[in-house]
């Protein structure tokens, strides 16, 4: 067990609290992928950021986010998950402190950076300590449904915090408000998670591999952010663009050759899990053109203040606990997770068209308002469905590296969802002022054309999930427990659809 056993009333064993200090360091790490949105005017007013590199406070902490989630988690199944995640929320808390104690673009920049890295090391075992510990498929759901939440509320949660905090006090208070929870959950994590044994002899880790996907991703979203200035076609973005590509193809051969690879081949054996993969990084890259793009339409657009953008995205955050912790469980164990995760994308999809129809002059209860609900269902719906999906492959011996595939392919598709749709929007905005159109006009176009862009990332999202996912005969929900085999095993990747 990743916990200790706490005694229920009942007699039996609960490993509820246990679940309580997993979920709020994840919550704090996830808090911190978005709390800084609502305060980057604040941010570029104080320290000086120019436009373009002002997207790199999110960026410097989303990139080794996703580029350490994999070689984290596969340190936790080989050395114990309890000191990667205590090591991991120490390292965050640190970091979090020089946030707010920033004077400078570089010294924030660097200091967003070791959060990130600090953040990655937490989340790559949350997932897998959630799943080894809750056996019985009923509290699985449960949990999953509680970690869901988590996940995908958290984004929204920080944007109102954000607001609240940088309206109150300063910006510096969205990273000083770190630094006292992560010293309780560090002491609550160190007296209530208890020590793994593991299985290290003969394994490594894969250094290498490592350091050839953390480059590929860095350079591939820094490719697409200075594109919006030095345009796609330069030989500046080319050249990049070309490099990152080198970085991707060394890392596959690395790992289609090495003896103990960071990423075996085998963890996409299933098409379910590779599927449910796939349309995780497709949806998060157009979801998350929401928790920034709208912020920037409600502050710049309607001329709203922070508190009133936070308390904009209230809805979504309400909509997906709601979801997540009470009906996505239900509707998983009836009608399985494929058919829950495809009529959630509809309404993710249909919740982005909307907002891709806001207008200049617009209000947030008649433009924006209508669009949080289809969203806040949507993202409820899916994140469970898609959880369950992902771990669905996973042995106890490998549940630390699928716990971070699933979160590193969450991290890949927000950058690069941030880096590809925050391009589009500055480019076309500079394009209709260049034809004359007023400020406020063309900004709403290039919010509109993102958020289309956003759409369709979400729909290719539902056409990878209707062709690739099956839901396994002998099986409800398409998920089995860990280390478990499903009574049919889901069929292989080589497989046609």
């Amino acid at each position: 067990m990743s916990a200790r056993a706490v005694p229920s009333s009942a007699g039996q064993v609960s490993h509820w609290p246990a679940l309580a200090i997993l979920c709020a360091g994840q919550l704090m790490v996830i808090l911190d992928g978005t709390i800084v949105n609502v305060a980057l005017p604040s941010i570029q007013e104080s320290l000086g950021f120019s436009s373009s590199s002002l997207g790199w406070v999110v960026n410097a902490y989303l990139i080794p986010f996703g580029g350490l989630l994999l070689l984290s988690g596969r340190i936790g199944d080989l050395f114990g998950r309890k000191q990667v995640f205590v090591g991991g929320l120490a390292l965050f808390t640190a970091a979090s402190m020089l946030c707010g104690l920033a004077q400078s673009p570089a010294m924030l920049l660097v200091a967003r950076f070791a959060q990130g890295a600090g953040g990655a090391v937490t989340s790559s075992v949350t997932l897998a300590m959630i799943v080894t510990m809750f056996t019985e498929p009923g509290e699985r759901a449960k949990a999953i449904g509680v970690y869901s939440f988590v996940q995908s509320a958290g984004g929204t949660l920080g944007l109102l915090l954000g607001g609240v905090l940088t309206q109150a006090t300063s910006w510096h208070w969205i990273f000083f408000v770190n630094v006292p929870i992560g010293v309780a959950a560090v002491v609550l994590a160190r007296r209530i998670l208890a020590a793994e044994r593991t299985g290290s002899r003969g394994r490594s880790t894969d250094a290498p591999g490592a350091v050839l996907i953390t480059a590929a991703l860095m350079l591939a979203v820094y490719t697409i952010v200075e594109a919006a200035d030095h345009g796609f076609g330069s030989a500046r973005t080319l050249g990049s663009g070309l490099g990152s590509l080198v970085l991707l193809a060394a890392f596959v051969v690395r790992q289609a050759t090495a003896d103990d690879p960071l990423l075996p081949p085998r963890m996409f054996g299933y098409r379910n899990v590779s599927g449910a993969l796939g349309a995780h990084a497709l949806m998060v890259a157009g979801m998350f053109g929401f928790q920034f793009l709208a912020v920037l339409y409600m502050q710049k657009v309607l001329g709203f203040d922070e508190v009133r953008t936070g308390l904009g995205v209230v809805p979504v955050s309400v909509l997906i606990g709601l979801m997540s912790l009470f009906l996505a469980p239900r509707l998983i164990a009836r009608f399985g997770a494929r058919a829950v995760l495809l009529v959630a994308l509809v309404l993710i999809a249909g919740g982005l068209g909307l907002l891709g129809r806001i207008p200049v002059d617009g209000t947030y209860f008649t433009d924006v308002f209508p669009a949080t609900v289809p969203l806040g269902i949507g993202f409820g719906l899916a994140m469970p469905s898609l959880a369950g999906l992902a771990m669905s492959g996973a042995t106890p011996q490998d549940a630390g590296l699928a716990s971070g595939m699933f979160n590193t392919v969450q991290q890949v598709g927000a950058s690069l969802g941030l880096a590809v749709l925050s391009t589009l929007a500055a480019s076309h905005t500079g394009a209709l002022l260049h034809d004359g159109a007023s400020r406020d006009e063309a900004l709403t176009g290039g919010y509109q054309l993102a958020f289309r862009v956003g759409s369709c990332f979400v729909l290719t999202a539902l056409v990878t999930a209707a062709v690739v996912l099956r839901t396994p005969r002998g099986t409800t929900g398409g998920t089995s427990a860990p280390g478990h085999t499903p009574s049919q095993p889901a069929e292989p990747n080589t497989t046609s659809a």
